[in-house]
């Protein structure tokens, strides 16, 4: 028998690498035939488990977090037909029975069957159904027909890894935030926040066409990673109005589609960049986004915040402009992004070279007792997205 390993959230601030048990084939007492058991490949830190590990959540000590996973087949249940051990496999961090009304219209990210208190599931995450995270080196994935994208050729996806690692999440979030913020060839798009996810969006927005991509944020060594791969970039410590910023950049003092890639932890700007104003990227999005232009939220925004500086806020209630959203006919885009809808093609574009997304984001791979300092360096603002390797499978 194997053992297992995992990072456990243990409060406020920490984290453990500790034992945990194997996965077996099984929801609680019920036995899982539909599922898989998997020897995890490549499991990622995400900027989504940090608000957990910052207190920002209802999130109780002991869960073990990882949504972000990659794995190899090791043992398959009974009613597993079109996937076999051996099979290297990108995991959608939403849980999907594949049978619901939500499903079927293609809507993963609001499964109705996976989560008793609320549509939709994640792997080790607060609130989304209780599912054991896969930042371990063995997890149990159900559904596994209907969730798992297997790669087509073993050796060649792990040549490239590095990148599809990053279909299990956060290229697809980015991806899914430009589509539903209308993103195509010659638009102008503003993108909130260099972290990961908002480094994922911009190179998406490069993929769709777009003809400037602008990447906002605070942090020096992230807005140099934008750079890096043909952004333009807005340092937001910086005093002055955004429309002045952006018109500069532009001639224009508004772009065609916004991407909220900060969510509920956002700052505000210049001489506030150090005040958490949890609404300020969602008023900058109506006042940057030219009438009639859509905005995609895949930033994160949660019904209870028991960090936030007040009251309204601890239970998600922001101040927003919305009236100034509504005069201007924008149409607002949230929610977890279906990764399903968009993961096999990407994959493609991976495999064909038309997108460098790891480069992008600027994957480190670190070993699965060297992720308690990961989570400290992506807290510090480091511009790079940490690759957990639990068994030593990542080539150099």
């Amino acid at each position: 028998m194997h053992g297992n390993r995992g990072v456990v959230y243990t409060g406020p601030g920490k984290v453990e690498v500790q034992a945990i048990a194997f996965p077996e084939l099984a929801i609680g007492n019920r036995a899982c035939h539909h599922g898989v058991i998997l020897k995890v490949v490549s499991t990622n830190i995400c900027g989504s488990d940090q608000h957990m590990v910052r207190g920002r959540t209802t999130a109780e000590a002991g869960l073990v977090l990882g949504h972000e996973i990659t794995g190899q087949i090791i043992e398959c249940g009974r009613d597993v037909e079109f996937l076999k051990v051996g099979d290297i496999v990108s995991v959608p961090f939403n849980i999907a029975c594949g049978r619901c009304r939500s499903c079927k219209e293609g809507k993963t990210g609001i499964c109705l069957n996976v989560n008793p208190a609320r549509p939709g599931a994640a792997y080790g995450y607060v609130d989304m159904g209780g599912w054991v995270g896969g930042q371990s080196e063995y997890v149990m994935v159900p559904y596994a027909d209907f969730n798992l994208l297997k790669f087509p050729d073993s050796d060649q996806a792990m040549e490239k890894i590095r990148d599809l690692t990053l279909l299990s999440d956060i290229l697809p979030t980015g991806f899914h935030g430009c589509v539903t913020a209308g993103v195509g060839p010659g638009s102008t798009v503003y993108i909130a926040g260099a972290g990961p996810v908002g480094l994922a969006a911009a190179a998406a927005a490069q993929l769709l066409g777009a003809a400037c991509v602008i990447v906002g944020d605070m942090i020096s060594e992230r807005l140099a990673q934008a750079r890096s791969f043909g952004c333009e970039t807005i340092d937001l410590r910086e005093e002055g109005s955004m429309e002045d910023k952006i018109e500069q950049i532009l001639g224009e003092r508004e772009v065609d589609a916004f991407v909220d890639c900060v969510g509920f932890e956002a700052h505000g700007c210049g001489c506030d960049h150090g005040k958490e104003q949890p609404a300020a990227v969602l008023n900058s999005a109506m006042a940057l986004t030219r009438a009639g232009g859509q905005i995609g939220i895949p930033g994160l925004y949660v019904t209870e915040d028991p960090g936030a500086m007040d009251e309204a806020a601890r239970q998600g209630a922001l101040s927003m402009r919305f009236g100034l959203g509504w005069a201007k006919s924008h149409s607002f885009h949230t929610g977890q992004c279906p990764v399903m809808k968009y993961h096999r093609p990407l994959m493609q574009a991976i495999l064909f070279d038309k997108i460098k997304i790891a480069d992008a984001v600027n994957v480190q791979v670190i070993t699965l007792d060297q992720a308690v300092q990961g989570y400290a360096d992506f807290d510090g603002g480091v511009s790079k997205k940490f690759v957990i390797d639990p068994h030593g499978m990542v080539p150099a």
